[in-house]
């Protein structure tokens, strides 16, 4: 079955622990504007972009190596009509082994081309995930937002 889902997928030389523990870091490939605790299940945090972007996450799935889910439990856009796009949606990481790399799918589940945010966010996505998630990965650093 096809999804609308936006996804992304990389495939890095390293191990699938080496991953996750990249993808946990979320103020080295992301943004360092994140406030909150980010690493234990059930645990709450924000994430702002001056007054344009603010959206506040859950974690609530957390098999080590292996996948990371944040759902979306607040969210503003400045630039929407809609102020409830991505509210509810959820942002997963799934880690895979392939032979002697490591292959990360992100979704972003119901961020979909109906949203009015849609093409912002999915050339966002694709640079956080493709380049700076891939980069820290890598090299151990990432092109996050700075902190603002």
């Amino acid at each position: 079955m096809k999804t609308s889902d936006f996804t992304a997928t990389i495939l890095v030389d390293q191990n699938p622990d080496a991953a996750f523990n990249a993808i946990t870091n979320i103020s080295g490939w992301w943004s360092e504007n994140i406030e909150g605790n980010t690493d234990k299940l059930n645990d709450e945090f924000t994430y702002h972009y001056k007054d344009i972007h603010y959206c506040k996450l859950k974690l609530i799935e957390r098999v080590p190596d292996q996948k990371l889910v944040w759902l979306v439990l607040d969210n503003y856009f400045k630039f929407t009509e809609d102020k409830s796009e991505w509210i509810g949606t959820k942002l997963v990481f799934d880690i895979l082994q392939k032979g002697n790399q490591t292959a990360i799918k992100f979704t972003h589940e119901g961020l979909v081309p109906q949203y009015e945010c849609y093409e912002i966010c999915r050339k966002a996505w694709t640079n956080y995930v493709q380049d700076s998630l891939s980069s820290l990965i890598a090299t151990g650093k990432g092109s996050p937002t700075l902190k603002s």
